[in-house]
Formats: C-alpha cells, sequence, structure tokens
C-alpha cells in the first residue's frame, strides 16, 4: 500500500473518530513508530485536524508503511540456534524490521522478540512489559555490560509455546544499544525488564531460557515439542 493511500486512510480515521483514544486505544502506540514522538501526542490528545496531521508527515519526510506480522520460529527448530550479527546501519529496513516484530510481539501476545525468532540473523530485540502496550523499548546491538542482584521468575518464551518454567536471572543489568532511530542509549534495568532483557538477548547467541534448566526438563521439553512438531506435519 502506497503512503498516499495510507494518508488518506488516516485522514478518513480522523474524520469519523474525534475521540481517537476511546474509538482505537492502540493508535497513540503505532502513531509513535510513524511520525516524530511529539507530533504524534499532540495529534492524538489534542485530536488536531488531520490536513494538520498529514501536513507533519508529509515534512518529517517519514515513509509510512503498513505494519505485517511476521511468522516466529518454533523450539527445535535448529535456526533458533544460529546466532545474529551486528546491525551495521540502523535504516528505514531495520525501522521497519523493527515496526514488524512489536506489531508480530503484540498480536502473539507477547512482551519480549528477538529477530532470531522471526529468522533474521540481526542482533534487534523489541520488548513491551506495560499493561496498555504504551512503552514499546527496541534494542539494536544490545550488550550487557554490568549486572547484579539475582531473581528467580517463571519464563515463557514464544518460541515455546505453553512452556513455563522458573528461572534464575541477574536482578539489575546495565544496557548499552542503538535506538529505532539508530542513537547510542544505555538502561539501567530491574526486575521484569531486565529479566526480559537478559531473555531476549540470549535469543541473539542461541540461547534459549530452557538451556538454564536441569538436562532431565530440557529433554522432557525437547520430547514434547518434537512430538506436537511431528503431529503437526
Amino acid at each position: 500500500m502506497s503512503a498516499r493511500i495510507l494518508r488518506l486512510m488516516l485522514t478518513n480515521f480522523f474524520y469519523s473518530n474525534r475521540n481517537i483514544g476511546d474509538s482505537y486505544p492502540e493508535f497513540p502506540t503505532i502513531l509513535r513508530f510513524l511520525v516524530p514522538a511529539e507530533v504524534a501526542r499532540r495529534a492524538v490528545s489534542a485530536c488536531e485536524s488531520p490536513v494538520y496531521l498529514v501536513s507533519r508527515i508529509r515534512k518529517s519526510t517519514v515513509k509510512l508503511q503498513l505494519m505485517a506480522k511476521l511468522e516466529i520460529l518454533h523450539y527445535p527448530d535448529p535456526r533458533l540456534r544460529k546466532p545474529a550479527n551486528p546491525v551495521a546501519i540502523v535504516d528505514d529496513e531495520v525501522r521497519t524490521l523493527v515496526d514488524n516484530m512489536l506489531e508480530t510481539m503484540y498480536d502473539a501476545p507477547g512482551i519480549g522478540l528477538a529477530a532470531t525468532q522471526v529468522n533474521v540473523d540481526k542482533q534487534i530485540i523489541v520488548i513491551d512489559i506495560s499493561d496498555d502496550r504504551s512503552n514499546p523499548v527496541c534494542l539494536i546491538n544490545p550488550k550487557i555490560k554490568e549486572q547484579s542482584g539475582s531473581l528467580e521468575t517463571e519464563e515463557g518464551c514464544l518460541s515455546l509455546p505453553s512452556v513455563y518454567e522458573k528461572v534464575k536471572r541477574c536482578e539489575k543489568v546495565s544496557v548499552t544499544a542503538l535506538s529505532r532511530s539508530g542513537k547510542c542509549i544505555n538502561i539501567e534495568a530491574e526486575g521484569l525488564l531486565a529479566v526480559c532483557i537478559q531473555h531476549e538477548v540470549d535469543h541473539l547467541y542461541g540461547t534459549l531460557f530452557i538451556d538454564h534448566l536441569s538436562r532431565l526438563k530440557r529433554h522432557r521439553i525437547r520430547r514434547k515439542a518434537a512430538k506436537k512438531q511431528d503431529t503437526n506435519k
């Protein structure tokens, strides 16, 4: 779909839905990845005219694209074990991938997704632990620099549906990465966010959360996954 058609869709949407927050709660989240954050906030909170919004979209030279859902690889797919490569340049292709990963994660639904899980060997992870999907986090080439404390929580994974096990992780982590816009960022995370970051970074190196379990549990999970895979063929 062309950017022109999508602009017309946005325009029609604004005319027919004056109270965007009530009619489409997820619209602000989508907008923040299509136009600059301050434009999205003003357009949604004040219900600015569609003509103004479309004008700002053109001026921002952002290429509007519909987000697409990607196929998530399921264990024991060997591609989940392939280490990801660093992203050399954060360009429009990478940003589109980030947006599609978020769309896929939200649809699953889940709170974290690594590019490895959608068969893309790039060091990219997306996370959103908010209840209303309003705080997406994108980390490109993430590196855990410091970690401390200990925390045991029950983890699951979109690549291992219906599998939940307790895993020990560090309670706090310090991470450096590139943002969706390509800027260097530093994140100090703790609790659930720290756990999610460690879980998703593991994926980039071909490690699954079940690798932190005992050999007996791993064998049991692999056997069930293989049986389910054979049944679905």
